[in-house]
């Protein structure tokens, strides 16, 4: 999955939820120029910040790998 894939998620939920980016933004506890930044595939996007969008709009992102299953981290 790259950012862009993850902007249109985001936008998606945001717009399902009939919920405007200066309401997500205050939600969200930044400043509203970072939703669209996200929704358009900013790359210089912080991590915390991006964890504190998807929160407000109930997405969770899960990782994966074969090592991460190896030590038990992988869920089921």
């Amino acid at each position: 999955m790259n950012i862009k894939t993850i902007g249109k998620i985001i936008q998606a939920h945001r717009k399902a939820g009939s919920i405007s980016r200066e309401a997500c933004a205050r939600l969200a506890g930044v400043g509203k120029t970072v939703i669209y930044d996200i929704e358009h595939g900013k790359m210089t996007v912080q991590l915390d910040t991006l964890l504190k969008v998807l929160h407000v709009l109930n997405i969770s992102m899960r990782l994966d790998s074969p090592i991460m299953k190896r030590l038990g981290y992988a869920e089921s």
